[in-house]
């Protein structure tokens, strides 16, 4: 059985639920008019009828004859307090009792849910005087009637209870003039609240409308604050959850935004997490649009003056609702698209077919007819983080378009219209990982989706021999890799094995059965141009050792190191040793 809603009124309710069709029957008040929403005359009717009624018992008969003409409620029972507990009172046409009495009087005169089994609503309102409880109506319902009936209900019952109390008070004989007066007071009275009633309705539809009108237009974060601010009169903010301000409606923004620290804007947002509502944080009303329990971003109000009241907080959490829709649409939004936009990007370094990529490239608004580069990064240490991802697409991007982008294994792999300036793209990198021990290649340029496929194997080649050079951190691109270009992919790896094994097959295994480093030695002396002292700086060993390593290379591989085109095979055989086998042969 449902809870009894909050006090506050729902701009949610229809002329239908308030004012009902249920036909009065019975007694002498059958034909008391029916009460209609925002109809002063219908209720000060009722309310005449209630007061002018000597009866106790007649005073509740006539509620309870009421309480269908409020929306789809039926009335199980009603009773009127005695010296001896609570006794019922019957309608002409009433039926077998549903309320079990005994049961209600060990209710208490609390109000709250009736024991009456079976019934997806019901409550029983009591009839409170000076005096105490005077008596209750049960009242139940197929559906919950939601604040704005529950409101229309309580309403009926204090006017029936301070009816009730009148009547226990009235003394025999009346003052005509005294009794006018009265009723004058209770018409005004009652005039009063329905006019309460009626602006409170009214700004409540105003606001339902504003908010729709926003949705309906697909209005974003910027139009819920503006509607916010026009609603309230007080300038509407929204910020992320880290603190950075996203919209900002109305007077007074400053500039530049304040950015709290990450430990203040953590405790403001435990802070506004502990409670129900809106909390107010220096000249700041706070809510937090955080859908299914994750936090999306925070709404706010400016009020130094202290001004809101109820119509604020009611507008402000109807703008929170609003913007809890928007931002929770578009992380799902956000999430399909990177979720499309990567497979695109594996399916192309796969090898896709043209008139399929041209189409769904488009349908992401990428171009994919301009010519494009790949490049993959590789940073140690960021494998598994995805900071690494979004600080590559950060770098990666231009003022015009989102670079493509995905994830193979520790590596990111990226295809961009833009040839990727060397020492910048590095640079920013490395400044947002926190470290310059990164590598880069970049292919040539493709010029249709079906030649990425060869651009990505050009720029994984360019990525491996910069990680195996002597500088592993930096940029490399394919167009500078010479003749590590016809050593690239495509070719038959058992070829190269064997020119390997041809050349440098007796030194490999002569380091594999003395463990020595002969076939480094040698990759490390051509490196360094044929250079005695570079290259002994190189391995960390004096000169006379590099002397006599060479003079060992020459006995064990029977080949001259003065002879031009010998050492060209050697210098090629020791690159693709290292570069293309790495190292193992």
């Amino acid at each position: 059985m449902a809870s009894p809603p909050s006090q506050r009124l729902s701009a949610h309710v229809s002329h239908e639920a308030v004012t009902g069709h249920a036909s009065n029957t019975g007694g002498t008040e059958q034909h008391a008019p029916r009460l209609a929403a925002l109809d002063p005359h219908g209720l000060l009717a009722l309310s005449h009828t209630l007061f002018t009624c000597v009866e106790q018992s007649e005073i509740v008969r006539s509620a309870m004859r009421h309480v269908s003409t409020l929306g789809p409620y039926h009335v199980e029972a009603g009773y009127l307090g005695t010296g001896d507990g609570l006794s019922r009172v019957f309608l002409d046409d009433a039926g077998a009792p549903t309320v079990d009495d005994a049961r209600m009087e060990e209710a208490g005169e609390a109000d709250g849910p009736a024991p009456l089994p079976g019934r997806f609503w019901n409550w029983a309102f009591g009839l409170h005087g000076l005096g105490g409880r005077l008596g209750c109506i049960v009242v139940s319902s197929h559906s919950d009637p939601g604040e704005q009936g529950y409101f229309l209900l309580s309403t009926l019952v204090e006017l029936t209870a301070a009816a009730v109390s009148l009547a226990v008070r009235r003394p025999a004989r009346h003052d005509p003039a005294d009794e006018l007066s009265r009723l004058r007071s209770e018409r005004d009275t009652a005039l009063q609240q329905l006019d309460t009633v009626r602006s409170e309705l009214h700004f409540q539809t105003t606001v339902h409308e504003s908010l729709a009108h926003v949705a309906a237009l697909g209005g974003g974060e910027d139009a819920i604050a503006q509607a916010l601010y026009e609603l309230t009169g007080l300038p509407s903010l929204i910020e992320d959850r880290f603190g950075n301000l996203r919209s900002w409606s109305g007077p007074g923004r400053p500039d530049p935004y304040p950015v709290r620290s990450a430990s203040d804007q953590e405790e403001m947002l435990r802070r506004v997490a502990r409670e129900a509502g809106p909390v107010k944080v220096r000249d700041r009303l706070i809510v937090l649009a955080q859908p299914r329990g994750d936090l999306l971003g925070v709404l706010a109000l400016e009020d130094p003056e202290a001004t809101a009241n109820e119509h604020t907080m009611f507008a402000l959490d109807h703008a929170l609702r609003s913007l809890a829709q928007e931002l929770l649409r578009v992380r799902e939004l956000t999430a399909v698209e990177l979720r499309l936009r990567r497979q695109l990007m594996d399916d192309l370094l796969e090898g896709a077919d043209d008139t399929d990529a041209y189409t769904r490239a488009e349908a992401l608004g990428h171009d994919l007819r301009r010519p494009h580069y790949v490049v993959v990064v590789h940073w140690p240490g960021n494998a598994a983080d995805d900071s690494c991802t979004r600080a590559v697409e950060r770098a990666m991007a231009t003022a015009a378009i989102r670079p493509l982008i995905t994830r193979r294994g520790d590596r990111v792999v990226v295809l961009s219209e833009a040839r990727p300036n060397e020492p910048a793209v590095h640079a920013a990198l490395a400044q947002e990982l926190g470290t310059p021990e990164g590598a880069i290649g970049v292919s040539t340029r493709s010029v249709s989706p079906s030649d990425i496929h060869r651009c990505y194997l050009e720029a994984l080649r360019a990525l491996e021999v910069r990680q195996n050079s002597r500088q592993r951190s930096g940029t490399t691109f394919f167009d500078d890799l010479g003749l590590y270009r016809i050593l690239g992919p495509g070719n038959d790896l058992r070829e190269l094995q064997f020119f390997v094994r041809e050349w440098l097959g007796r030194l490999i295994d002569y380091d594999a059965e003395h463990n020595t480093e002969l076939v480094e030695t040698l990759s490390r002396y051509f490196d360094c141009g044929g250079n005695y002292d570079d290259a002994a700086a190189a391995l960390t060993v004096h000169r006379s050792t590099l002397r006599y390593r060479l003079q060992r290379i020459r006995e064990i591989s029977d080949h001259d190191l003065a002879d031009v085109d010998t050492r060209l095979n050697l210098q090629v055989a020791t690159r693709v040793w290292k570069i293309i086998l790495g190292g193992r042969c």
